[in-house]
C-alpha cells in the first residue's frame, strides 16, 4: 500500500479552504475516494463541496 498526497479545497462557512492530506491507498483513484470519505465524515461535506486539484505518490 502506497502513500498519496492529495491537494485541493473544500467549501467552508467563510469560503473555500485549501487542504493537503496524506492517505494510504493502493492507487490514485482509491486515494481520491478515501479523501472524499474522510472529509465527508469529519466535516459533513458532500462530494460537490470538495475539489481535488492534484494527487501525487510519496516517493515517486
Amino acid at each position: 500500500m502506497g502513500e498519496f498526497i492529495v491537494k485541493g479545497s473544500f467549501k467552508a462557512d467563510d469560503g473555500w479552504r485549501v487542504f493537503t492530506k496524506t492517505v494510504s491507498s493502493n492507487n490514485e483513484k482509491n486515494a481520491v475516494e478515501k479523501t472524499y470519505s474522510l472529509f465527508g465524515s469529519k466535516h459533513r461535506l458532500k462530494r460537490n463541496s470538495i475539489r481535488i486539484e492534484s494527487v501525487s505518490e510519496v516517493g515517486a
